[in-house]
């Protein structure tokens, strides 16, 4: 099985109008529509006939809440991600489907046997986003006052993928027999007990579905910090990276492949996808005006409240037009510390909170290409040609605009260049991504 020579493209979805903040005020923005299927099947359509090759749905299981202006503006309300992904596997047939799941805030069997359904459902197109979760309005909805600390959640999320793939492994693809002539339905030989009693969870096994058709789901990793690199290095197939220039591009390539190695793998096992945000337009003054109308939308309170957050540091006391504060340091700090150290970078070229509050809340923490589809094609297939991305995570600001202009002029683009592909391959997502479908732990002996 030869690697795809593609870029691979992925839509992702965190806010159901757009990666932009507040794109729900913007005059384009949809409605109540977004707890619609309706909506997302939409999305799906033009993803699917643009060729692209996976949708990506983040998920949070909280309301961002704790700071005055979370449900006043920005409330981030989201359909369940199961459910939503088992009805667009119905109604699609082609593009990969990312769902986002947290191993802080799911047992390892839950995780094994609703990704095995969903890559059923969907003929092999399912992936799992794992995440460790960041927000204290998470803990405090799973019985807990505050957040798990940084290198426990990340200690849990090891043991958890461990034992998911053992789950997914505990079928061997020879043991549904469905025999009628016999009446053997499965062979127990081949039915296999995990009885896995680690640090975090204890589970007996085998999994109440066969195998999943990819074998495991296409695992995804997305987190920057040195524990999330670390977590991909040891178990992911696609990583979904923050850096904002070819130059850090190549540097963070060169870690993720020098951390592969200490886990013996090899570069081409880990498909590397730095999120980066498009803005589309038929000129560049056009794009510059788009970018400057979405940052218009946000509202200093908002934009001061999220710094605070991200800081763990009540910046309401300070001067709005004066400098940060000092921050905390990442020892003890238990939210996210990739978005803590990008804070950190940013304030050292001497934004105000007001600016590095806009900065923060407008683009997040990836890079922002804008202009004309020329524009943005040149610059994915610089970093594509050079290795510093395998493909990318779009992170469209408003949607489904975003994604409308992107799929009807970017994607031909691309294709004209022959960096993209003009139709899928066959098989499942993990084949069309050029990863191989991993061995089953388990299989050893003969059928009984």
């Amino acid at each position: 099985m030869a690697p795809s020579k593609s870029m691979i493209l992925s839509a992702f979805f965190f806010n159901p109008q757009g990666d932009h903040r507040v794109a729900w005020r913007h005059p384009h923005a949809p409605g109540a529509e977004i707890l619609d299927l309706a909506y997302y099947r939409r999305l799906c359509e033009t993803a699917e006939q643009a060729k692209l090759d996976v949708l990506f749905v983040a998920d949070e299981v909280a309301i961002w809440d704790q700071l005055p202006s979370g449900i006043a503006h920005y409330a981030n309300v989201r359909l369940e991600m199961f459910t939503l992904l088992s009805a667009l596997a119905a109604v699609t047939s082609e593009i990969g489907l990312i769902g986002t799941a947290s191993t802080t805030y799911n047992e390892p069997f839950h995780i094994a046997r609703k990704f095995a359904s969903l890559d059923f459902i969907s003929q092999g197109r399912a992936a799992w986003n794992i995440v460790t979760s960041a927000m204290d309005e998470e803990a405090l909805n799973f019985g807990r006052d505050r957040q798990l600390e940084h290198g426990t959640r990340y200690g849990r999320a090891h043991e958890s993928v461990d034992v998911v793939k053992a789950l997914w492994d505990s079928w061997e693809d020879e043991a549904l027999l469905i025999d009628k002539q016999s009446g053997c339905f499965a062979d127990p030989a081949r039915v296999h007990h995990l009885d896995h009693h680690g640090e975090f969870f204890k589970v007996r096994g085998p999994l109440n579905i066969p195998r999943p058709p990819q074998g495991h789901p296409v695992l995804v990793q997305a987190g920057s910090s040195n524990d999330g690199k670390e977590l991909a290095a040891r178990h992911a197939d696609i990583h979904f990276g923050i850096f904002r220039s070819l130059d850090e591009g190549l540097a963070y390539r060169a870690d993720m492949n020098q951390r592969l190695a200490r886990h013996g793998r090899a570069p081409s096992e880990l498909k590397i996808l730095p999120g980066l945000q498009p803005i589309v337009a038929d000129s560049r003054d056009e794009a510059a005006d788009k970018a400057e109308a979405l940052k218009d939308l946000l509202l200093d309170k908002v934009a001061v409240d999220l710094l605070s957050y991200w800081t763990r540091t009540d910046l309401s006391r300070y001067p709005i037009d004066g400098p940060l504060p000092d921050l905390p340091g990442e020892d003890g700090f238990a939210s996210g510390h990739t978005k803590l150290g990008l804070i950190r970078d940013a304030a050292r070229q001497g934004l105000t909170i007001r600016e590095l509050g806009r900065k923060m809340a407008n683009t997040g923490s990836v890079a922002t290409v804008s202009g004309t589809a020329t524009d943005v094609a040149d610059r994915l297939e610089e970093w594509f040609l050079a290795g510093a991305a395998d493909g990318y995570n779009l992170m469209f600001p408003l949607l489904p605009e975003g994604l409308d202009l992107f799929a009807g002029r970017v994607v031909p683009e691309l294709q004209r260049r022959g960096v993209f592909h003009t139709d899928y391959a066959p098989g499942t997502l993990r084949s069309r991504l050029g990863l191989s479908r991993p061995a089953n732990r388990f299989a050893a002996g003969p059928a009984s």
